[in-house]
């Protein structure tokens, strides 16, 4: 109940009766939402094999085990077929091009239940010439091994890749340097650099170069 000496003596001297203030309500960080964290990939139920192709083959074999599951209904026990590339770049022709490059030509990667008959639809896919283990058993790859080449295949950043070699005689064909003759002394794939031994005023002279500035004689 109000004071009423405390209303009279206001009353008497004029006073103004101050409203109380309400601070605002400040969350504490117990309050705040938890920030969610993106879930890894689920990994597929199955086990990694090796599987050996003719080489050039690689991608034709794949395909056709992949049809050969849905027809023969093994999508219940064969659950991924992977060629291993990685993007790089290549120079052909003054250009640079980007492509896959395939990390183990002649081989591709099954995710599988093995039984009897996983094994025979595998194992008799055109371009398939045999699986990789011990003997006659196929032997799974390690989960560290496939996941550092599924790493490995997602690298963004592309490789340069040529097919200059240590040694070889090349002609620079743009810069300060154009119409000379060189010696291939060192090449960087990473960077897309050569480094060319040209011959000035009688001694070699190296000179580094982007490999479109060379050109094979």
């Amino acid at each position: 109940m109000p004071d009423e000496s405390n209303k009279t003596k206001q009353a008497q001297t004029g006073e103004i009766p101050q409203k109380e203030e309400q601070k605002p309500e400040v969350k504490t960080p117990t309050e705040a939402l938890p920030e969610e964290k993106p879930q890894p990939a689920p990994k597929p139920p199955g086990q990694w094999f090796v599987v050996h192709t003719y080489s050039g083959h690689e991608n034709k074999a794949a395909e056709a085990l992949k049809q050969r599951i849905k027809t023969m209904n093994l999508t219940s026990n064969v659950f991924d077929v992977v060629v291993p590339t990685r993007n790089i770049v290549v120079v052909r022709h003054g250009k640079k091009e980007e492509t896959k490059e395939k990390i183990f030509p002649g081989y591709i990667l099954v995710n599988m239940n093995l039984n009897d008959e996983t094994w025979l639809a595998v194992r008799t896919t055109p371009g398939v010439t045999a699986f990789v283990g011990v003997g006659n058993k196929p032997t799974p790859i390690s989960d560290k091994e496939v996941d550092a080449i599924l790493k490995f295949t997602q690298l963004a950043a592309p490789k340069f890749k040529t097919k200059f070699s240590k040694g070889e005689a090349v002609k620079i064909i743009d810069g300060p340097f154009v119409d000379f003759l060189g010696t291939v002394d060192v090449i960087d794939e990473d960077k897309g650099k050569v480094k060319i031994l040209v011959s000035i005023f009688g001694r070699e002279t190296p000179v580094e170069l982007d490999f479109l500035q060379v050109a094979k004689l």
